[in-house]
């Protein structure tokens, strides 16, 4: 097996990474993604008309709750005591668009970038759920790193 492969076994198997002789590092990670809504949904979530509610504060709730419970949902992501997770909305009035930021920080061994990964999507499919009823093709797209820093590995900023 190639070596880059960390999370297989030298027989082919999958494996948890051991993260133990790792330095503890601060380390934080950004997702953005973007919700693509109709102008007539858009009109509703931003003036909070939408028929289940806010749909904004029970995003940022979701998106918390999941980067927390990201290590139960992905197999081998190690469970990592987050000292901070913030989901941040931006609204783009022209494209009919919410913006999304998920940041999570951590010390320790390995890194955060699923936890903003699974936070950053569970906060976008939230927002489909909260907007169903008024528009079926809503489209979650762009969901990527935007910034990574801390570990061996050091800093990456997305340059897109």
């Amino acid at each position: 097996m190639e070596e880059n492969l960390s999370h297989l076994d030298e027989n082919g198997g999958i494996r948890m990474v051991d993260v133990g002789d790792k330095a503890q590092t601060r380390r934080r990670a950004i997702v953005r993604g973007v919700v693509q809504l109709s102008a007539r949904t858009y009109g509703l979530l931003r003036d909070q008309g939408l028929p289940k509610g806010d749909v904004l504060t029970t995003a940022k709730v979701a998106g918390i709750q999941a980067a927390k419970q990201t290590a139960f949902l992905i197999p081998l992501c190690h469970p990592l005591p987050l000292s901070s997770v913030d989901v941040r909305f931006a609204l783009n009035e022209e494209g009919a668009q919410v913006i999304i930021e998920c940041e999570a920080r951590t010390t320790g061994q390995t890194g955060v970038e699923m936890e903003a990964l699974i936070g950053a999507q569970v906060a976008a499919a939230t927002i489909y759920d909260m907007c169903k009823a008024v528009q079926r093709d809503i489209v979650i797209s762009e969901c990527r790193l935007i910034h990574k820093s801390g570990g061996k590995s050091g800093t990456y900023e997305y340059e897109g």
